[in-house]
């Protein structure tokens, strides 16, 4: 696979960034505000947003409907953005992740995201912590609640933006959890992992990622496998 016919795919919670608890408090906040309670213990690693706002409805005994919906998600917003300028969660960009970022572009690859993040927290993230500019484009957990079926959704997007078609195979998805790699093999993309969120290595090994790092701060090792 040359490296000008790969689309990099990446998650942001545990890959890009660690907001120290800031999306999980957000959460916790809207659901307190909506439903009155805290809710269900809540499990992000690799969830979408609207997964997880299902299994909240489900916890309640609330019938899903458009307007609270809405509504929880403006919540959750509003407070996110607040979160992410309080210091005491102590939020950061991963090791190594801006090099990263900058080499995959002097080297013209495309890249995006898949996320389970909604596509308005992504952007409040990515612009947070000063990623906006590096993503055109993604597939979202408001584009669907269940994550295996994001990859092709973002080979479509990729498509209309950058005007060539990707085929899966030439496609790479950059995540920390299972779930990444699950998705990934849903549509036949390679996975690449870093174990900065809440799996090990061994564990994202056990569950079939193609490669998986520590961590990306050393930068040469990762962009290998990257770029080819």
């Amino acid at each position: 696979m040359a490296a000008s016919d790969r689309l990099l795919l990446f998650d942001i919670d545990g890959t890009l960034v660690d907001t120290g608890g800031a999306g999980m408090a957000a959460l916790v906040d809207a659901t307190r505000e909506i439903f009155g309670d805290d809710g269900p213990q809540l499990d992000l690693a690799g969830a979408t947003d609207s997964g997880l706002l299902k299994n909240i409805y489900r916890a309640f005994g609330r019938e899903e409907d458009e307007v609270t919906t809405a509504r929880f998600f403006d919540l959750y917003l509003a407070r996110l953005e607040l979160n992410l300028q309080d210091a005491c969660f102590g939020g950061r960009v991963l090791d190594g992740v801006i090099e990263i970022l900058k080499e995959v572009e002097a080297a013209k690859v495309s890249k995006g995201l898949l996320t389970g993040n909604i596509a308005a927290g992504a952007e409040v993230k990515m612009r947070h912590y000063g990623m906006d500019g590096h993503f055109a484009f993604g597939a979202y957990g408001d584009d669907h609640h269940d994550r295996n079926l994001l990859g092709p959704i973002a080979l479509e997007r990729a498509k209309s933006l950058l005007r060539r078609e990707f085929d899966a195979s030439e496609t790479i998805v950059v995540g920390d959890t299972p779930k990444d790699i699950w998705c990934a093999q849903a549509f036949g993309a390679k996975s690449i992992c870093v174990a900065t969120g809440s799996f090990t290595a061994e564990e994202l090994e056990k569950e079939g990622a193609d490669v998986v790092f520590e961590d990306f701060s050393e930068v040469e090792p990762v962009l290998s496998q990257l770029l080819g």
